[in-house]
């Protein structure tokens, strides 16, 4: 079976270009492949088309509000979401419309659709007390507890997203003075933090305890677990949710309803200010 145009495009995009000509996360084109799964299935169930049977020619602006409608009102995604789908749209035929010119005015056609207004959430933050407190909860006396000290202070100085912090090596950190951090964000781009003293001297005394600072152990993770792989987004959000749920139980200070790696991010953005 000889594959469709589409089929073709959608291969390239995922597989090539944006890996390889873009250098995208992995995340992203995770994200971008779930929209384009949601949208096959979409084609299968409301249009009777089988994913082998998706031409270009189908997806027109009128195929794609409907996709999106669907996402609303069948599958019952938030407006956030339905614009991230949305967003993952744009970028394809913004490709295609260089791929493809002869598709030129159709793809323009979906590239003009509007994203939806939504209301911007509320952005949580620690008061310096609430942030004291919760950095007082791990038990230094403990291995876990002395690692999991180095983790959320390293979190909130740096201001590093959560997946940059467990994408971190030994490598990415420089203890001498001045002590600084090198981050690896979205896109890959990375980015030079300067580290406060206390920190670096928590984060060298971890790394010196757990015998990372020789001279083999220069690729491997800052923060790993019990089977010394490098902890998931998952375990850093356990480890803080612990401590918080601690720090409210033994203290009077006010935290936000909800408390998220992504907090101490914009904990440490209000403190600059």
């Amino acid at each position: 079976m000889k594959p469709t145009d589409f089929a073709h495009l959608l291969t390239r995009y995922l597989s090539h270009y944006l890996p390889g000509q873009r250098n995208v996360s992995v995340h992203t084109i995770q994200s971008y492949r779930d929209t384009f799964i949601l949208l096959l299935r979409f084609c299968h169930e409301r249009k009777g088309w089988h994913p082998d049977q998706v031409t270009l020619r189908h997806l027109d602006r009128d195929c794609m509000e409907e996709f999106l409608d669907w996402l609303e009102h069948a599958r019952r995604c938030s407006v956030a979401t339905r614009n991230q789908r949305l967003a993952a749209l744009h970028a394809f035929f913004r490709y295609v419309q260089y791929e493809v010119p002869d598709q030129l005015a159709p793809t323009q056609c979906i590239l003009g659709m509007p994203f939806k207004r939504t209301a911007h959430p509320t952005v949580g933050y620690l008061t310096a007390e609430a942030l004291q407190a919760l950095l007082a909860q791990p038990d230094r006396t403990k291995a876990d507890g002395r690692r999991d000290a180095a983790l959320l202070t390293l979190l909130y100085d740096t201001g590093a997203r959560v997946q940059e912090l467990i994408d971190l090596v030994v490598r990415n950190i420089r203890l001498e003075a001045p002590a600084v951090v090198t981050l690896t964000g979205k896109g890959r781009k990375t980015r030079q933090v300067p580290l406060m003293t206390p920190t670096a001297q928590l984060v060298g005394d971890y790394l010196t305890e757990r015998r990372l600072m020789q001279p083999d152990r220069r690729d491997h993770p800052i923060f790993y677990n019990r089977q010394r792989r490098k902890l998931t987004r998952a375990g850093v959000t356990y480890i803080l949710a612990k401590y918080v749920e601690q720090a409210r139980a033994c203290t009077a200070v006010a935290f936000p309803a909800r408390v998220t790696p992504h907090t101490l991010r914009h904990t440490k953005a209000m403190h600059l200010v």
